[in-house]
């Protein structure tokens, strides 16, 4: 019997506080708490390898990808095994467990927060 275990995450950011995380920064001034948040799931882009996994999952067929179809990144496996981790804990990423293997999809309601908090506040009636 062939069985999907999901890998548990531990996000820096709380999921449920990323759907309404923050307001588009030109909408208002951002509370200590909101900024605070929003720093986190940007930090952890702030890596280029990490944005090129990120990029190198989002774009991969069926948009999901295991580290061995993303490990060429020009660093070590242990490193891109790493910066995987970390964008699993800000929460950019979805992880599950297959047999041996461990696959990846991108977070699309975290990518959404991210793009609503960099949006332009939507015009007022």
């Amino acid at each position: 019997m062939n069985r999907m275990r999901a890998l548990s995450t531990t996000p820096f950011v709380d999921e449920r506080a990323v759907e309404s995380c923050c307001p588009p920064l030109s909408e208002r001034p951002l509370s200590i708490e909101e900024a605070e948040a929003a720093a986190q799931l940007f930090k952890a882009l702030g890596d280029p390898i990490r944005l090129r996994l990120l990029s190198a999952i989002a774009s991969h067929k069926d948009g999901e990808a295991c580290v061995c179809d993303v490990s060429d990144v020009g660093v070590s496996q242990p490193t891109v095994s790493h910066h995987l981790r970390r964008l699993r804990e800000a929460g950019l990423l979805i992880s599950e467990r297959r047999g041996t293997w461990i696959y990846y999809r991108v977070d699309p309601a975290t990518l959404a927060a991210m793009g609503r908090i960099l949006s332009a506040a939507s015009a007022k009636a």
